[in-house]
């Protein structure tokens, strides 16, 4: 083994145990593939897997699809960029979402999502709880699903510090992105909701995963907002990209 592997080895880590939802993975190289995983104890980490298939495999790459849960006993060490994974089990598993291929869909651009915007390697409880709930969500219901994106989205801002402010709200205003309020005159600097866009956003304020299947949007206005919504998010977090699995969910809507 070179020394520098044996280096890298010998260095000294933590051994626990946590819960991680899956956000990304790719090839790192011939033998490796790097897992981006949102986990319960240490926030977002890096994982080097071994890409060693068949019965010597110690870790399935089944375990690592998009939005998995899974629990893992790891190797962390917190001025390590790349940690390591001993054992992995699914924590909950994930049936129909990779059988519907609307769910299926809606789960590989939320994972998109989440891989852009979720940086902190530190622990918040209230996000995984959220992140959680919202795959068991994904998982199993049947109504609502094609508002299921919008719900997941607009929800998620509360944990990056720019929810909008709902109260401001008034019949006939306009959303002002910048500043995430309602105004009763379009704001100055152009980044805003015109009237009819403000009246589908303030409903969809309103939604949340058990009243989704309520609200009824049509295919135009679905499209609209949902672009709307990530411009919210461009504007608010920084050099966040287009998402590339947008074009591919949204033509399942079509």
């Amino acid at each position: 083994m070179p020394g520098h592997d044996r280096k890298f080895l010998n260095r000294p880590f933590m051994l626990s145990k946590t819960r991680g939802i899956v956000l990304h993975s790719i090839h790192y190289n011939d033998k490796y593939d790097i897992v981006h995983i949102y986990t319960e104890s240490f926030g977002r980490a890096s994982y080097l897997i071994a890409r060693q298939r068949g019965r010597k495999s110690r870790l399935s790459h089944a375990l690592f699809m998009p939005l998995s849960i899974i629990e893992m006993e790891v190797e962390h060490q917190r001025t390590r960029e790349m940690q390591r994974i001993r054992e992995a089990r699914i924590c909950m598993p994930l049936n129909k979402i990779p059988a519907h291929p609307v769910k299926n869909c809606i789960a590989l651009f939320l994972s998109e999502v989440l891989f852009r915007t979720v940086r902190a390697h530190e622990s918040d409880a209230q996000l995984f709880d959220y992140l959680h709930n919202s795959v068991q969500w994904l998982e199993e219901t049947d109504e609502g699903v094609a508002n299921f994106h919008l719900v997941f989205l607009i929800q998620f801002v509360r944990y990056l510090g720019v929810y909008p402010n709902i109260s401001s709200y008034r019949p006939g205003g306009y959303f002002d992105m910048l500043n995430g309020v309602f105004t009763t005159i379009p704001p100055e600097h152009g980044h805003y909701l015109d009237r009819e866009e403000s009246v589908v956003f303030s409903r969809l304020l309103r939604m949340n995963y058990a009243n989704m299947a309520l609200y009824g949007f049509s295919r135009e206005e679905r499209q609209r907002i949902i672009g709307r919504i990530l411009e919210y998010y461009r504007i608010h977090i920084p050099d966040f990209p287009e998402i590339r699995s947008l074009a591919v969910m949204q033509s399942l809507f079509e």
